[in-house]
């Protein structure tokens, strides 16, 4: 019944006229150097999402569209290996009223004032050094009320490996004095999760709680953190940020972000082989754009308890549609390729250093 209901408002959407086909092109070129053994020195990658978006519009501002994508990719290294997926990237169906949204599928969720060491980051895989912008989804119902101008209410359940569902929900509240986020979250998932895209990883069902804050004034200033309780251990994590634009050339965007991390044992467990983290991350990044068209970032990471840092210097020239990007990442090498080698692709750290060439064509 509840498969048919959906396909019913499907169709519902496909009788409007307001029809969207986009979609986003990429390719990725990059030369590796001082990368894990065993790892191509050079690989190549191509991809296409494909986007079908639909629009039906009713009374009292009241409307109805759904979103279609899917993410095709080839990855080709020296070694001529080839490897080829392809995945849905999005599939969703949504309601919206003056005060009202409910979003059903495989969608993007996020929140969280953060930009780079993100505690909140519990169902997205944004990075900051992907210029795509791309970042998995997840297969949810999702419903967000706003009873007036200053307070907003969310709700969801999610699809997990075990017979039940995730679920949580968030409050934001917006004031002269900053913006306040507040988030719970259970999760029955009982798989490997990743701790704030860091190369941490927990097992198990688990709670989460969270609390975030943001001003905005001369200086921009958050605050976002997070507690992970597990059977056996509770991951603590705390980000501190802060922004200012110079008033230099054509303004240069300061940003700079502290994170730290701390576990701490269950009352009562036994944490075995599960180690204790008390590690602090520190980035600072500056942004300029120079002219209509180009665009310039750096980005240094330091990793406080093992004294390392990593640098990060991207050039990006974009047009209406077309974009080609210049990196080069200078980043400090693993040190226990088993504990990192599911998550490389998720964070700064560990990659060696690498060139990159990325041509993105939006349509």
């Amino acid at each position: 019944m509840r498969k048919l209901y959906i396909v019913y408002l499907y169709l519902s959407v496909l009788s409007s006229q307001n029809f969207l086909l986009k979609g986003q092109f990429w390719s990725v070129n990059q030369s590796f150097e001082g990368i894990l053994e065993n790892k191509p020195s050079i690989q190549s990658q191509l991809g296409y999402i494909p986007t079908l978006s639909l629009l039906k519009t009713f009374s009292n501002e009241r409307t109805l569209d759904l979103e279609w994508a899917h993410r095709l990719t080839g990855t080709n290294s020296y070694q001529d290996t080839f490897n080829s997926y392809d995945r849905p990237y999005r599939r969703w169906i949504r309601y919206s009223s003056n005060n009202l949204e409910a979003r059903l599928g495989l969608q993007k969720i996020t929140f969280g004032p953060a930009q780079i060491l993100r505690p909140l980051s519990w169902f997205d895989t944004i990075n900051i050094s992907d210029p795509t912008g791309q970042t998995d989804g997840v297969e949810a119902l999702r419903l967000r009320y706003f009873p007036n101008d200053i307070l907003s209410l969310w709700t969801w359940g999610m699809n997990s490996d075990s017979d039940n569902y995730s679920y949580g929900f968030r409050t934001e509240l917006m004031t002269v004095f900053g913006d306040w986020g507040i988030t719970y979250h259970r999760d029955e998932n009982v798989n490997s999760h990743q701790i704030g895209l860091l190369p941490i990883v927990a097992s198990g069902s688990n709670s989460r709680f969270a609390l975030d804050y943001r001003f905005d004034g001369i200086i921009g200033f958050w605050f976002e953190g997070s507690s992970l309780l597990f059977d056996k251990k509770s991951y603590d994590l705390a980000t501190i940020g802060a922004d200012y634009t110079l008033p230099i050339f054509n303004g240069i965007l300061i940003t700079s972000e502290t994170m730290h991390i701390n576990t701490r044992s269950i009352t009562g467990a036994k944490t075995g082989s599960y180690p204790n983290i008390n590690n602090t991350y520190s980035v600072i990044m500056g942004s300029m754009p120079v002219g209509l068209l180009h665009q310039v970032m750096a980005l240094i990471q330091w990793d406080w308890k093992r004294s390392i840092s990593n640098y990060y210097l991207r050039w990006g020239v974009t047009y209406d549609r077309l974009s080609f990007n210049f990196s080069l990442s200078v980043n400090s090498s693993i040190d226990n390729e088993k504990n990192y080698q599911q998550y490389l692709s998720k964070d700064l750290e560990g990659f060696g250093n690498i060139l990159d060439f990325t041509i993105i064509y939006n349509h």
